[in-house]
């Protein structure tokens, strides 16, 4: 089995949540690291995939907001740093569509979590190494990771919404 490198320059981990029931609210971890093995990129079903998202280096582009997300409110970043995934099935869809279930972590809480994947294709950069693209979106209740802090509205409805889109997309290469 090949191990293949996650191009962060060109790679981003994120998510989105509706913020007052009206709008969205996105975001990123800018540190994470990411484990692929397969024989073949091409074809995922024998793919490994792991991948580690340090939640201290979430960024929704207001320190506020990253500052209260790191706290015991929500991800309580000084007593689970991490969240993780491990693949566990693959299975192809189609040609270039993919199912990855596996289990997240969050605040120690597993669950198991499907993301809907698909291969963008393939290419050669100008250094003549062959590189993979990819994305990947699944959606979770929050509530049930333990990500229960909120706040009711005057005008009815709550601040934070329950269900949180991941979002991953990458650029994968050969191991040197």
């Amino acid at each position: 089995m090949a191990k293949w490198v996650v191009d962060k320059s060109h790679s981003q981990v994120g998510f989105e949540v509706k913020h007052m029931m009206v709008s969205k609210v996105r975001g990123k971890f800018d540190s994470y690291t990411a484990e692929v093995e397969a024989e073949n990129l091409e074809d995922l079903t024998t793919a490994n995939i792991a991948f580690t998202f340090d939640v201290a280096s979430i960024n929704t582009a207001s320190e506020a907001r990253d500052n209260h997300l790191k706290s015991a409110d929500f991800f309580d970043v000084e007593k689970f740093p991490n969240i993780t995934f491990q693949s566990k099935e693959i299975t192809k869809k189609d040609d270039n569509e993919y199912e990855v279930t596996g289990d997240l972590t969050i605040k120690d809480v597993t669950k198991p979590v499907t993301f809907e994947v698909e291969y963008n294709g393939k290419g050669k950069n100008p250094w003549g190494v062959d590189v993979y693209g990819f994305e990947a979106e699944a959606k979770i209740n929050r509530e049930e990771f333990g990500l229960t802090w909120n706040a009711a509205l005057e005008t009815g409805g709550v601040l934070v919404g329950k269900d949180i889109k991941i979002k991953v997309e990458l650029e994968v290469n050969p191991e040197a």
